[in-house]
């Protein structure tokens, strides 16, 4: 799955660091993208050799979705990656979903319109799926 082409014009391109036995694949250079520039972080250990991992540029849009992204992983939508069982932690999710209200409230008048329907979108669908999971 190296490189497939739909038929909508998406192109998925496998980024994952292990090919399906588990072995590591050859480091490629990946492209930016057009979400943001991408930043290159070397991680290593004294055991280990240097590798280097491409990650998103973090701005407003992103940190947004990597928070919603965190509640819904606590209400239980996504399995734990060292386990892969699924939990809930009801807690955790309204936490989470009182950090992006603060965010909010904080940065009325500094969002461009994309930004605050964003940010008012992800909101909402929170604090509706935590008042469906609370019942």
């Amino acid at each position: 799955m190296e490189e497939e082409k739909k038929e909508s014009g998406f192109v998925v391109k496998d980024k994952r660091i292990f090919d399906e036995s588990g072995k590591e694949r050859p480091q490629k250079e990946m492209q930016s993208s057009t979400a943001g520039e991408k930043t290159k972080v070397r991680e290593s250990s004294t055991n280990e050799p240097k590798q280097e991992y491409d990650y998103q540029q973090v701005n407003f849009t992103n940190f947004v979705l990597s928070l919603s992204t965190s509640a819904f992983f606590h209400f239980g939508d996504f399995p734990d990656p060292e386990g892969g069982k699924t939990e809930k932690n009801l807690p955790a999710a309204k936490q989470t979903i009182d950090i992006l209200d603060m965010i909010n409230e904080k940065t009325k008048g500094n969002l461009d319109e994309n930004e605050g329907k964003l940010i008012q979108g992800v909101l909402y669908e929170l604090k509706m799926r935590y008042v469906k999971e609370k019942a």
